[in-house]
């Protein structure tokens, strides 16, 4: 079982960064993969980046590419998400995810969420 809390998420105007940070409790595993999702209303859920575990380069959804970092910190058990250049179409639920094989369909541990508003 694995438990992700999500914090860091709030309003900030047009070109300005933020840095998501999403906890993660119980065994890591080498074979985990973890995710940063968002979802604005009408739209589809959107895989935004992701990375195996202190492993392999980080994925990044085109929207995001060059603007958000995805990172681990082993010591904390924590991966962020580092926002910069924020658009207001940026403006979504930000979620964290985990799935225990990085090779599965599904992630299938998730955090509560966290609003980004991004203002013009």
């Amino acid at each position: 079982q694995v438990q992700l809390v999500e914090s860091g998420g709030g309003l900030v105007q047009a070109g300005g960064s933020l840095r998501l940070s999403c906890a993660a409790s119980g065994r890591t595993i080498s074979t985990r993969a973890l995710g940063w999702f968002r979802q604005a209303p009408g739209k589809e859920r959107e895989l935004l980046a992701a990375i195996r575990w202190n492993a392999g380069a980080p994925y990044y959804a085109d929207s995001v590419k060059g603007r958000f970092t995805i990172s681990g910190d082993n010591a904390k058990n924590t991966v962020y998400l580092q926002m910069n250049s924020l658009k207001p179409e940026d403006t979504a639920v930000y979620y964290c995810a985990a799935k225990d094989y990085f090779w599965q369909k599904d992630y299938n541990y998730w955090g509560q969420g966290t609003q980004v508003t991004v203002s013009s």
